[in-house]
C-alpha cells in the first residue's frame, strides 16, 4: 500500500496529513503560529517558522501511525497565496516574507494602477491590483528597502519555500504564480509584458510548473531533518483555492465551492480565462494550464460570527447550532452587512463598517447570530450573482470550512442560493487536495480527476433549498442590497472617524 502527504501551509497554521489511495485519512497533526505585525497595516512571516513547523508536523504523522517513511510515495503542497518570499544567491531568507494580508503598498497599489491604466491592469493582469500581492510587495521593497532588494536573486511564494527545503530547488507552480500580478494568466508564463513596464529582472522568477507536476525527491538534507524517505516524490502543488477545489471534488463543469474559512469565497471552474470587466472578482490559473479558476472573495466570514460570539460569554458550534435552529429565515427582520474589516467582492473597499439594521425589543442573542450567519451567505450571494454573470453555472456546490459544520448553515446557504449544498466527509479539504496532487504527480493516479473520483468522499447528505425560504431570502437579499446603496458613504465616513479617534 502506497501513502500520500498533503502539507497545507496556512496564515495561522500548518497541517499535514497522510492518506492511503483510497483518501482516507491514516495521521495527521497541525501546528499553530502568529504573524507579526511591526507596524500597522503590516503582515509578515519569517518562513524558518513555517519549516519549522512542517518538519514537527511530518514527524509526528509517521510516529503516530504504522506508515513506514518508504511507503509515503509522494507530497505536495497547499499554501497561502500572494506572499513575498525573498531569496539571495545562496538560497537564503533575505527578509521576513510579505504576507497577503499586509497592507503596506498601497502607495505601489497606485502607481501600478496609474502605470498601466484600467484597461492595462484588465488586459495583462485580468485581476484587481491589491496590496498584499507578491508584486505590489516586492516594489515596496525595492521603494523602501533597498539593500534587501539588490541582494535578491529569486522570488518564490510561501509553499514554495517549503519545497525548496525539501528538494534544494526553487520553483513554483502556475495556480501560485497566477496570483502573484506579475503573470501572463491566458498564456500560463510568467510576464515579460508586466515586468518590463516596472522594471523588474524576469531572472528573480523560478521555473513553473502544473500543480500535479513531479519537481524532484526529498534531498538528503530533509530526509534527515523531517524522517522521509529520500526516495519520496515532490510534487508542485499549488495555491490554496486551487487545492482545496481539488479536495472538494471541484474538477467538472457545474460545480462550485463556498468556503466560509476566516474570510470566504465563493469559486468556479472555468475553461477559459474570464475576464469581469469590473475586476471585482479573481481569475487565476487552476490546476493545469486548460482550467481557471474564477471566485468572488469577501473579507468577514467565519471571523464575523467568532467577533459576534466573543462578545457573550462563549458558545461552540453545537451551542450556536440549538441557538439558530429555533429562528425563522430572516431573524426577525433583522438584515447584517458583515463589512468588519472592508470587503473585496463586490466592493473593493477597505474602508467599509459592518451594520446590524432593524434591532427590535423582541431581538435576542438567538435572532442577531443568525442575522450573522444570513448576512455572510448574502455577501457570498452577491459573489454567486456576479459570477454567474460572466456566464459561469453551478448545479451543486460543495460547503467547506465553518459553513459546512453547521446544518443550519448549509441551509441558509442552500436557500439563499437556491442551489443543492453537498459536503465532504473531510474537514482538511486543502490537504486532501495536496495529497491528491501528490497522487497524481507519482502515477498513482492517471490523473488528478481520477484521484478526486477514488479520493473525495461525501457525506451522505444533500440539502436541498427549500422554496418559501428562498423566496423570503429574495426579500431580505434586496434589503441587505439597498441597505448597503443607501448608506455606504456613511459607512465609511464612520470607519476613517474611528481611525482617527481610536
Amino acid at each position: 500500500m502506497a501513502y500520500l502527504m498533503g502539507i497545507d501551509l496556512g496564515t495561522s497554521s500548518l497541517k499535514t496529513l497522510i492518506c492511503d489511495e483510497e483518501g482516507h485519512v491514516c495521521a495527521q497533526a497541525s501546528e499553530a503560529y502568529q504573524f507579526d505585525s511591526p507596524r500597522g497595516g503590516y503582515s509578515e512571516q519569517d518562513p524558518e517558522v513555517w519549516w519549522g513547523a512542517c518538519v514537527r508536523t511530518i514527524r509526528k504523522c509517521l510516529s503516530s501511525s504504522d506508515i513506514k517513511a518508504d511507503d509515503v510515495r509522494a507530497l505536495s503542497f497547499s499554501g497561502q497565496m500572494h506572499g513575498a518570499v525573498l531569496l539571495d544567491e545562496a538560497k537564503q531568507v533575505i527578509r521576513p516574507a510579505i504576507l497577503h494580508n499586509d497592507a503596506r503598498s498601497s502607495e505601489q497599489v497606485g502607481m501600478l494602477n496609474g502605470l498601466f491604466g484600467e484597461e492595462g491592469v484588465k488586459r495583462l493582469m485580468m485581476n484587481p491590483v491589491y496590496t498584499g500581492f507578491l508584486l505590489p510587495s516586492l516594489l515596496w521593497v525595492r521603494e523602501h528597502e533597498r539593500v534587501e532588494y539588490d541582494r535578491i536573486s529569486r522570488v518564490c511564494l510561501p509553499k514554495d519555500y517549503l519545497k525548496l527545503r525539501l528538494t534544494g530547488d526553487v520553483s513554483s507552480d502556475i495556480s501560485d504564480a497566477s496570483a502573484t500580478l506579475a503573470y501572463d494568466i491566458p498564456s500560463n508564463r510568467w510576464s515579460e509584458a508586466i515586468l518590463d513596464r516596472v522594471q523588474v529582472p524576469m531572472s528573480f522568477f523560478p521555473k513553473l510548473y502544473s500543480t500535479a507536476d513531479a519537481v524532484g525527491c526529498v534531498s538528503a538534507e530533509a530526509a534527515e531533518q523531517t524522517g522521509l524517505s529520500r526516495s519520496t516524490i515532490v510534487v508542485a502543488g499549488g495555491g490554496d483555492q486551487v487545492m482545496q477545489g481539488i479536495g472538494n471534488g471541484v474538477v467538472t463543469p457545474g460545480v462550485a465551492s463556498s468556503n466560509i474559512g476566516t474570510a470566504g469565497q465563493l469559486s468556479y471552474r472555468s475553461d477559459s480565462p474570464v475576464l469581469n470587466t469590473s475586476l471585482t472578482t479573481n481569475t487565476f490559473t487552476s490546476y493545469r494550464p486548460d482550467q481557471w479558476l474564477v471566485m468572488g472573495a469577501i473579507m468577514n466570514a467565519g471571523v464575523t460570527l467568532k467577533w459576534f460570539n466573543s462578545l457573550f460569554e462563549s458558545a461552540d458550534y453545537d451551542d450556536i447550532e440549538r441557538m439558530v435552529s429555533g429562528v425563522k429565515p430572516g431573524s426577525g427582520g433583522v438584515v447584517f452587512l458583515p463589512y468588519l474589516n472592508g470587503e473585496r467582492t463586490p466592493h473593493l473597499n477597505p474602508d467599509l463598517s459592518g451594520v446590524l439594521f432593524g434591532v427590535n425589543l423582541n431581538t435576542g442573542r438567538a435572532e442577531l447570530t443568525r442575522a450573522v450567519m444570513e448576512g455572510v451567505t448574502y455577501a457570498l450571494n452577491e459573489c454567486r450573482l456576479l459570477c454567474e454573470s460572466m456566464g459561469l453555472k453551478a448545479d451543486e456546490i460543495i460547503a467547506s470550512g465553518g459553513g459546512a459544520r453547521s446544518r443550519t448553515w448549509l441551509q441558509i446557504q442552500a436557500d439563499v442560493f437556491n442551489t443543492p449544498m453537498k459536503v465532504t466527509d473531510t474537514q482538511e479539504q486543502a490537504g486532501l487536495g495536496a495529497a491528491i496532487a501528490a497522487g497524481a504527480g507519482s502515477g498513482i493516479y492517471k490523473t488528478v480527476e481520477e484521484g478526486c473520483e477514488r479520493a473525495v468522499h461525501y457525506r451522505d447528505l444533500i440539502v436541498e433549498p427549500d422554496r418559501e425560504n428562498h423566496r423570503i431570502y429574495e426579500e431580505y437579499y434586496q434589503i441587505f442590497r439597498e441597505t448597503y446603496q443607501s448608506s455606504k458613504n456613511e459607512l465609511e465616513k464612520i470607519t476613517l472617524l474611528g481611525r482617527r479617534t481610536r
